[in-house]
């Protein structure tokens, strides 16, 4: 398994960074990225932090860990100046918070992450057709996500995706333990979303070309 959306107690998860890579080690992750809640109130703080605990962990344990962030809920005008100053901290992984659902996320998120060049866009909702045109263009990948809440737009996500050629990524959004998903869980949540049997290995190797695409490898 390949997961690249998780929360620790940087954010609102309830473990550790290295309780977290530990419990996904155990049930078979290969790698695994911890991408907590930010704004521009705390990203000095917590960037730096995963930083250093993933290359500490990563020199100890078979897992990979990716450093990441996940931008949640800021004005989409900081979107931008966010993912900038994100890389600069030494993030190899953006995600932006998109618009579900289930939150009060700013109209226009989805837009701006998508033309700032984050690498996924988690729980994008009710997403416009235009803008998963828009991720075909820029490479952003779209998010098939396991959490509850989020995960009721899955279905409308994939379908337009396929139909237009976006690139789809599995996460589970771990906030606590029992998050994580083995594989099993993760091909129930893909066949939930309507897509064909098969097509978890379809989403795992996407992760994996995103791996590569920001330096990373499992």
């Amino acid at each position: 398994m390949i997961d690249l959306h998780t929360h620790s107690l940087f954010s609102d998860g309830e473990l550790i960074p290295s309780e977290l890579v530990q419990r996904a080690n155990v049930i078979g992750y290969s790698a695994i990225a911890i991408t907590d809640h930010s704004d521009f109130s705390n990203l000095d703080f917590i960037v730096p932090r995963i930083v250093q605990v993933s290359e500490d962990l990563n020199r100890a344990q078979q897992v990979l860990v990716v450093p990441g962030i996940e931008l949640t809920h800021v004005p989409p005008g900081s979107i931008g100046p966010l993912v900038e100053k994100a890389r600069k901290l030494g993030a190899k992984l953006i995600i932006v918070h998109g618009e579900t659902i289930v939150e009060p996320v700013p109209v226009g998120t989805n837009r701006a992450a998508l033309e700032a060049g984050a690498d996924i866009l988690a729980h994008p909702g009710l997403i416009s057709a235009d803008d998963v045109k828009l991720a075909v263009e820029k490479g952003v990948f779209l998010e098939i996500s396991a959490r509850a809440g989020h995960s009721y737009t899955n279905g409308y996500v994939a379908k337009l995706a396929n139909e237009a050629g976006a690139g789809l990524i599995i996460n589970s959004d771990t906030h606590s333990p029992g998050n994580l998903m083995n594989k099993d869980f993760a091909e129930k949540v893909v066949e939930g979303a309507g897509l064909p049997a098969g097509s978890l290995s379809r989403l795992l190797s996407n992760a994996r070309v995103l791996l590569e695409k920001i330096g990373c490898s499992t």
